[in-house]
């Protein structure tokens, strides 16, 4: 039904706008529990370390392919908003903000590589288009709690943490009501804890995997810094008065229509040439970053950060795409979200190490070292074709 996909796309894009609804209020935060402006590290760190876990315990347990999509993704989109939004509740410590956090991205296990295993039953042909769109609507979910900030400046910073627990809500009774299965699932019937690896046994899913890896230790760590790239700037050029909120959006957003342009591409192109093309962009834009981040041209700094994002993400769909591609059919759901499990794995990796170097001595060079998982991807995908 041609429906479907734009109802799977506006789904993620409501559900994930839970990801980085606390990134978008940091600040807000940061006065009201009186904590370092250093918090955001472990805050986001916190999401993602809550979905490793959600995706190794749904692979583990075969979810995606023992039971129905559909419902696995409502649960999880209510489930995770019910969670977000109990961060605004008077008498809550740090402690318990950081693990509200932590379970909301358990839940966003439920919901990101479900979303990409509901796709891949209704459309196995165009594949990568379809999940260009889907990655795409991840971005804008992503993005859109800085938009929210800035849309609610005026309003206190309470109003973002509701409205997307509304939009998860939404978007999971969406899935759940207007999105039937899809005629391509093959529903794993019994309980096999390791059946997920047994798709590992194909050397091309293998190398799409490790594409990704590197991809992801790049992706997650440039998004959670554009905002501190932001203020670097504003504070070395004090005159160039950023909105950072909005700006972050901006930047951060673009990313899905690099995700829509690609999956559009990969029909002609190929998918995984064009994955390693981006891939390839992406490292080459870590390893030139001293030369934009403190340029003497904001318009030069933003275009660069631009360009950056849109590489960073152009590939995401494609990995994914190569990943369903070569998983068994009836196991094509854990091992999409155990590859994803693994990538943001390393997503934590690379935002800690960050976290834990940059300083106003190094803003300018730090962001160099997010090259290696783009390079060590670009090694994988390259070792494939010659051995092909």
């Amino acid at each position: 039904m041609k429906r479907v996909l734009p109802i799977i796309v506006i789904s993620q894009f409501f559900c994930t706008s839970l990801w980085f609804a606390g990134n978008a209020v940091i600040d807000d935060i940061v006065k009201q529990f009186h904590v370092e402006a250093g918090y955001v590290a472990h805050l986001t760190s916190a999401v993602q370390f809550g979905f490793i876990i959600g995706t190794l315990v749904f692979a583990i347990l075969s979810i995606a392919d023992r039971f129905p999509p559909s419902k696995v993704f409502f649960t999880s989109a209510l489930v995770a908003a019910i969670l977000n939004l109990s961060i605004i509740l008077g008498g809550i410590n740090t402690t318990e903000l950081i693990l509200l956090r932590f379970l909301t991205g358990f839940f966003l296990a439920g919901i990101y590589p479900i979303g990409m295993k509901i796709a891949a039953d209704h459309f196995q042909h165009g594949l990568g288009k379809s999940l260009g769109f889907l990655v795409g609507a991840l971005v804008l979910g992503t993005a859109f709690p800085h938009l929210l900030k800035t849309m609610t400046a005026s309003l206190p910073w309470k109003y973002v943490i509701f409205s997307t627990s509304l939009l998860s809500i939404i978007g999971g009774s969406a899935i759940l009501l207007l999105v039937p299965e899809g005629p391509y699932r093959k529903a794993g019937q019994q309980l096999n804890f390791i059946a997920f690896l047994k798709s590992f046994q194909n050397k091309a899913l293998r190398s799409a995997a490790l594409g990704y890896f590197g991809h992801m230790w790049e992706l997650y760590a440039f998004w959670m810094f554009v905002p501190a790239m932001l203020s670097a700037y504003s504070n070395h050029y004090a005159t160039a008065g950023f909105n950072i909120p909005l700006l972050s959006f901006l930047i951060i957003a673009v990313g899905s229509v690099a995700c829509v342009l690609s999956g559009l591409a990969s029909q002609r192109i190929g998918v995984k040439r064009l994955a390693t093309i981006a891939l390839f962009v992406s490292c080459i834009c870590c390893i030139l970053s001293p030369l934009f981040l403190f340029n003497s041209s904001a318009i030069l700094f933003l275009i660069f950060l631009i360009i950056w994002s849109m590489a960073a993400i152009a590939d995401s769909p494609l990995f994914s795409t190569l990943v369903a591609k070569n998983a068994l059919d009836e196991v094509k759901g854990s091992t999409l979200t155990i590859v994803n499990c693994i990538g943001f794995s390393i997503t934590i990796v690379s935002i800690q190490l960050l976290h834990a170097l940059i300083s106003s001595a190094n803003t300018q060079y730090v962001f160099m070292l997010l090259a290696i998982g783009p390079a060590l991807g670009l090694i994988a995908l390259l070792r494939d074709r010659t051995a092909a």
